[in-house]
């Protein structure tokens, strides 16, 4: 190592790094910040703005695509400040254990418009525990015929879980999709006592 190096690396502090997150939020350069938090249903990307929760992704092997979408749809002033999502990944954790039975969390609603939002709107309106169907969310959201347009909107859900579009089934029963996979579905209702055909 060269002796400047040496010098530099002598000079840096030896305590825990600074918030940046904080000073980036105090500066007003702060629009998304972002977080992974490692669950029973694979790792997830949670992301809030200064509104709320924007955005809670399944990211498997893709959470570059995740980032680039949200800094296209929000804003591009995006940086990982985990402290800033302590409280929604506090809220999960506990969710997956069994401790939480809602969420008190506030929603940035920015990525859904129109009918789709009424929709997930909606959804977030049904009780842990309980299921409803396309249609009843459909209606619930002012177009009772328009079922499948209710699940192209559950399907397009950016905040999952939360907005608890896998308590959505068909009339049947059956469970329908699940953007994260019918087995995070089965999975998630499985969490809340819910057995599924």
């Amino acid at each position: 190592m060269s002796n400047a190096l040496k010098r530099a690396a002598e000079q840096l502090p030896s305590g825990p790094l600074p918030d940046i997150g904080g000073a980036a939020a105090t500066a007003g350069l702060l629009d998304v910040a972002y977080a992974t938090l490692d669950s029973p249903v694979g790792t997830l990307l949670v992301a809030r703005t200064p509104v709320g929760l924007v955005r809670l992704a399944y990211i498997d092997a893709d959470e570059e695509s995740v980032l680039a979408d949200l800094a296209a749809r929000v804003s591009p002033r995006m940086l990982a400040a985990p402290r800033k999502l302590d409280e929604p990944r506090r809220e999960l954790d506990q969710y997956f254990a069994g401790r939480r039975d809602h969420f008190d969390l506030e929603i940035d609603w920015s990525l859904s418009r129109g009918f789709g939002r009424r929709v997930l709107q909606a959804t977030a309106q049904i009780p842990f525990g309980s299921v409803s169907t396309y249609k009843q969310v459909a209606t619930e959201a002012g177009s009772p015929r328009a079922h499948r347009a209710a699940g192209n909107a559950l399907g397009s859900n950016p905040l999952p879980i939360v907005v608890p579009c896998h308590r959505v089934l068909h009339t049947g029963g059956g469970l329908g999709g699940y953007t994260g996979g019918l087995e995070r579905k089965r999975l998630l209702l499985e969490v809340e006592g819910v057995t599924a055909k």
